[in-house]
Formats: structure tokens, sequence, C-alpha cells
């Protein structure tokens, strides 16, 4: 038991978030290579070499320089093990980050020192709310020309609704960025600038300490003094309760790009960020800490790697130890069944495990049984954790293959990209799956499910966009869907768990419906 406590102790899962383009997955790379988990980092965009970030593993992701999926990455820092989900930076899978997030104990929130708040951010920070999960802030790009740093702060205040106290604060900025002061030690940080690839040699001096101006220069060393003695009187006193509870955000700045400020903030965030944290489901809350296993599902990914041609569950676990082989219950299919060859995941590269804890985040080989939000649990303790929402697509298409003899392959490529949450898929009732209407929540989605099919599956399709712009799912009907009163415009479809739903074109086509069919009841998400 006193082991089971130690791991889970050690255990950090926080997911990554940010607007597109703010340094996310650069910052994700640099805690890997101050982890050791890899020697030499690689620039996301970098057009003069071949490297990639080690967090982008599918194709079109290296192309465009963005993420579209959620990585899983795990490594061990300072006595930590440490779990980070580098959810995808395009505003279009702002779904798969929710998902993602549910599976985390905490969430940095990358910012643009030029930019400051974007609109992504506020979508992913009002997620972060919801679930009352602890915020850390880095403040991005400090090496290019930045914005006032209190003016960032108050920014941040203003449009996301939360305190902040800085942690460190910059000096200079773009050519002239000179390092990070350090509150909590009482110490200037100074970084030797190299190219980014490798760690970073830091020297430290105290404000007070005569040399600080020939480390730093006598200007920055005097504008730092008076920015040390403002804030120092200026800000309220450190509340790591009110940290952890989501009402405070601790604010690093620095550079992912070079490395400054980056290993100060690992070490500051891993000390303050809790261990995995209590789950809800149908019997109350869940201690991570217990005996029994439990987890539940949050991502689905087939053909991660092409050699393998099959799909992994990803497992977020909740409470105990997950051992290889080890007899589970999934609720959701009430069967037992063994986890053969658990994996946890360095991007797209792959490692066979014996045990993880909670806190953990596990692949398993899914034959085509799960789907996400389901509990996985010790059979002596049959729980169930809440679901994860589905929502409403905003763009909707009719997808046809164009080589009508790869209809097997059309049918298995969009069901599976479909069981991922990647897009949804409907179909006319009383019809088949040659023709399938798919909605994404960002249109980008439609690119990504044009190249993976034919990439991955072979099939070449024609997309044909469609006006409808609602969906609701039918919750409650006076008769059969197919007898409804609606508008010539409007649709009946069903989804591949043949739900019953209605595509509108527009809102004045939903409220009549409703007014026209007394009794029926619209939902604009599913569990």
């Amino acid at each position: 038991m006193a082991k089971l406590t130690d791991e889970i102790s050690k255990r950090r899962t926080f997911a990554i978030i940010s607007h597109p383009d703010a340094g996310k997955t650069t910052l994700t790379e640099k805690f890997l290579l101050y982890g050791g988990a890899i020697a030499l980092a690689g620039s996301v965009k970098g057009k003069k070499t071949a490297r990639h970030a080690v967090s982008d593993w599918m194709e079109i992701e290296k192309q465009r320089g963005i993420s579209v999926t959620s990585s899983v990455l795990q490594f061990s820092y300072g006595g930590y093990c440490i779990n980070i989900l580098d959810t995808p930076g395009h505003q279009d899978f702002s779904e798969d980050t929710y998902r993602t997030l549910m599976a985390a104990d905490s969430a940095v929130m990358v910012i643009d020192a030029s930019k400051g708040v974007e609109n992504q951010t506020r979508k992913l920070f009002k997620v972060c709310v919801m679930r009352h999960i602890p915020i850390f802030t880095f403040i991005n790009k400090m090496d290019r020309e930045a914005r006032d740093p209190y003016e960032l702060l108050e920014e941040i205040e203003g449009e996301l609704g939360i305190a902040t106290y800085p942690m460190n604060w910059p000096v200079g900025c773009g050519k002239e960025f000179k390092g990070v002061y350090d509150r909590g030690a009482g110490q200037m940080i100074s970084f030797t600038a190299n190219n980014g690839q490798r760690e970073v040699a830091a020297t430290a001096a105290a404000v007070d300490d005569p040399g600080l101006g020939a480390l730093i220069g006598e200007d920055f060393a005097e504008t730092l003094r008076g920015d040390v003695e403002l804030l120092d009187g200026a800000s309220a006193e450190f509340d790591l309760e009110a940290v952890q509870a989501g009402r405070l955000s601790p604010v690093f700045f620095g550079s992912a790009l070079t490395n400054f400020g980056v290993e100060p903030f690992l070490k500051d965030f891993l000390r303050l960020t809790p261990p995995p944290l209590p789950r809800v489901c149908d019997e109350g809350e869940i201690d991570p800490f217990s005996p029994d296993f439990s987890a539940f599902v949050f991502k689905i990914q087939a053909n991660m790697n092409k050699a393998h041609r099959d799909r992994i569950a990803f497992m977020r676990i909740c409470s105990g130890k997950f051992e290889k082989s080890m007899e589970v219950l999934h609720v959701q299919g009430d069967k037992k069944m063994r986890l053969l060859q658990p994996q946890q995941m360095m991007a797209q590269e792959r490692e066979v495990i014996d045990e993880a804890y909670a806190g953990d985040i596990i692949g398993v080989f899914d034959p085509g049984i799960f789907s996400i939000g389901d509990t996985i649990c010790s059979p002596n303790r049959k729980i169930r954790f809440d679901g994860i929402p589905t929502f409403a697509p905003e763009h909707f298409a009719r997808v046809r293959q164009l080589d009508t003899l790869k209809r097997k392959q059309f049918v298995k490529g969009t069901s599976q990209i479909a069981q991922e949450g990647a897009i949804q898929i409907f179909r006319e009732p009383g019809k088949g799956m040659e023709e399938v209407i798919v909605g994404v929540v960002g249109t980008l989605q439609f690119d990504v499910l044009e190249y993976r099919l034919k990439n991955e599956y072979g099939v070449e399709i024609r997309l044909e966009m469609l006006s409808y712009q609602h969906l609701r799912w039918i919750e409650e009907t006076p008769v059969e869907p197919k007898k409804l009163k609606i508008t010539s415009d409007t649709k009946v479809v069903q989804d591949f768990k043949d739900n019953y739903l209605l595509l509108f074109t527009d809102t004045w086509n939903i409220n009549w419906a409703l007014d026209k069919n007394e009794g029926l009841r619209l939902a604009e998400f599913s569990r």
C-alpha cells in the first residue's frame, strides 16, 4: 500500500492549451528535452531541417506545422512521473481538446507575449473553468518584441476573469531578452543563448548584487529593481489553495524557442500542481489512492502507425494500480476482459508496460468495443464515471466515394474516424453507408478526413458542402421521427448509434418544428 501511495503521489498529469501558433508544441518538446526524453529539440516549423516536433505524429501535422490530434507523452523529471496531454492547437479541433481536458488534473495555458489573450484561449479557458482545474500561465515568445508585462497581466485578469500572480518577471524582450527574475528565490536568472536545441546555461544573481549590472546591463538592472519593488508592494500574497481551486493563475514569462525560463517554470509548476485528483462517478467521488482500479476512455485513435493498422483506446487511470493482463470490467459492455499489451506513448512511439498508476495515461488495443467516455474498473466494484458530452457540429457535407468498388474501405474508414470523435457521420433512415452526411466543428476537419481516407484507407472521396447549420438530438417525440412536421429544408438523420436527429438550416426552422410538434424535445449535445 505504501508503494501505491508513493507512486500515485509522484504523478502529474496536465494538458497544454493555447491559441494556434502561441508555441504550445514547442514548449511541450522543451519539457521533454529537460526531462531527458529527447536529446535534441526539432523545430516545429523549420524549413531547413527535416526534423518535426516529436508530439506531432500525423503527416498532415508535419506539413502544416500544427497539432490536429492530442498526443500523449510521458517522462520523468525531478522525482516526478509526468504525463503531458498535448492538445490540438487549431480551433477546429476544440472538441478533442475538451475531451483531453477531462483527463487532465491541471492545465498550462500558453500565451503569445506580443498578442496576449486570443479567441481560442478564451474558449479553452472556459472549459478549464467548467472543470475547476488549476490553470498555470506561460507567457511565451519573450525572445520577440512583446507587450508590456503589466498590460498582459491586466488583460488576462480582465478577459478571463481569473486573478494572476507573477512567479517570475521578464527582463527585456526581443534581442534584448536577458532572462527572468525568480520572485520566490529573489534572484535574477540570466541565460546563455544557444540555438534552442539543447538546454541553456543559467547564471543567477540577487537584485542587490553589485555584479547585476555587469550581468544584464546597468539600465536593465535599474529597471528590474524598480519592478521588484512595485511587484512586492502591489501584488497579493500567493495562495496555493486558490491556485488549486482554479481561482488564481501563477504566471511565468519565458521563451520556449530559446529555452529561456523553461526549466525554472517546469520546476515550479511540478511543485505547485496537484497529484491525481478525485473523480466523480455514479457513487460519488473516487479516491485516486483507492486500491481498486478504475479508468475511463477519453480518446480513440486509429492508424497511429501505418505498420500496425490498429486502433488504440487511450485511458486515464483514475484510481489504484493497473497490471498487465489483469481482469477488468468494461462497464458499458457489461463484460469482463483482460487488457493485453497496454502501452505508454511518446507521440507515435510505443512501449509495452507491466504496470501503471492513477494519473497515468495508457493505450490499449481496441477491437472496436470501446467508445469515448466508457468506464473500465475492477470487477469487484462496478462504477460508472460521468460521460463525456458530444457537441453538435456546425458544418456539414455530403460525402461519397469516387470508386464504388471501395465501398468496404469507405465504410470502415468513415466509421473508424467517427468513433475517434474527429467527425460525426449521419445517414438518412433506411439508407446504407454508401453515401453519408459528415458533420464537423471546424472545416479543417474535412481536409483531415479527406487526407486520412486517401492515405490510410486508399479511398478518394467527393465532398459536397450542405447548407445546414444546426443539429439537434431528438430526446422525446410525439410521433415517429419520419412523421414529424418539419420544413422542407429540414432533414431527419440517424447517427452511427442509430439515434434520430434533425438537421436545420437556421434557428427559425428549429422553433417552427418545436411549435408544430407538441411534446417534441431536442438537445444540443448527446451523452
